[in-house]
């Protein structure tokens, strides 16, 4: 499997990064089938969060680590500080909370990548660096980065730490797909715009993406007539978005291929280093996935997919 560098890291991170957010250890056998299939195509990198089934995720991974005892082949991608029932928690003291509870929840003594799950704007961006820098100091965290923060607070937010000769964010989380949002699929979240891609084309920041797949909309299942999916319809039913499946279906064709490898082959083939967050529960979507992430796309035919040209 391809594989990216991300700065902290001393391990590559695969271009397929698979997701937890329904691992409970209730399903641990599941669990288990998910994993152990994902790292038998070469797969190294595991998507978690704080807040993910109320910490049940982190603590069926960390079942699996131990039991596997392959804690240091792995990269584990948590993220923290997501808001709760009082509003944003994108502060020092949550930060911390979160992060212990998550190292003890996988058991392990390090995170290889840490994300703010959340922004708030309202906090400077110097407090957080600094309150992320005493963890990285303290090998707590190999390396940092924004999940669902704008690209001008990334900015903002790595000016300040070189200014300062601290550690800068290294990746950034947004959604990045074939499929553009009409809105945001939850509060808070962010979707990845051609401003933002010409961003991270200068800077070479890495983008792990997730919902690449549209959570869904280009495997064929829905149309324009079906409105019974309430979220797909409010955050992908455009105009724009069934031409963009068109051509994604007309350049499957053409490659032997289905649509939604296409859309997945759309977000790693773009002109700085990207991931895709997988959703795939069996070895059929594993092997999609798989498949997808082979397929190489000239700039021409992403720009194409777009409907920029």
């Amino acid at each position: 499997m391809k594989t990216i560098q991300i700065d902290g890291l001393d391990k590559s991170v695969t271009t397929l990064i698979q997701g937890s957010d329904y691992f409970k250890p209730s399903v641990y056998d599941k669990v288990c089938q998910v994993l152990d299939r994902y790292i038998a195509i070469g797969g190294n990198t595991i998507d978690t969060a704080h807040i993910y089934c109320g910490g049940e995720s982190e603590v069926a991974i960390g079942m699996w680590l131990k039991e596997r005892n392959n804690r240091e082949d792995i990269v584990i991608l948590t993220k923290g500080a997501h808001h709760d029932q009082n509003g944003p928690r994108v502060n020092p003291e949550a930060i911390r909370q979160d992060l212990f509870e998550s190292l003890e929840r996988l058991g392990t003594d390090y995170i290889d990548l840490y994300a703010l799950h959340r922004d708030d704007p309202n906090v400077p961006v110097g407090e957080i660096i600094d309150a992320l820098n005493e963890h990285i100091e303290a090998g707590r965290i190999k390396a940092i980065g924004g999940s669902n923060w704008t690209t001008e607070r990334i900015q903002a937010a790595n000016e300040y730490a070189a200014a300062n000769n601290l550690v800068g964010f290294s990746f950034s989380s947004p959604n990045l797909s074939l499929a553009k949002a009409n809105e945001p699929f939850w509060k808070g979240c962010v979707s990845t715009d051609s401003d933002d891609k010409k961003w991270h084309e200068e800077t070479q920041l890495p983008l792990l993406s997730w919902s690449s797949q549209a959570r869904g909309f280009f495997t064929g299942r829905f149309t324009p007539e079906d409105r019974s999916n309430e979220d797909l319809v409010r955050v992908f039913y455009s105009d724009a978005n069934w031409e963009r499946l068109a051509r994604a279906e007309q350049l499957a064709n053409k490659k032997g291929v289905t649509a939604i490898q296409i859309a997945l082959a759309y977000v790693l083939n773009q002109a700085f280093p990207t991931c895709a967050l997988i959703g795939a529960q069996n070895e059929q979507e594993l092997v999609s996935c798989l498949e997808g992430s082979k397929i190489e796309l000239s700039r021409d035919e992403v720009e194409w997919l777009e409907n920029r040209s």
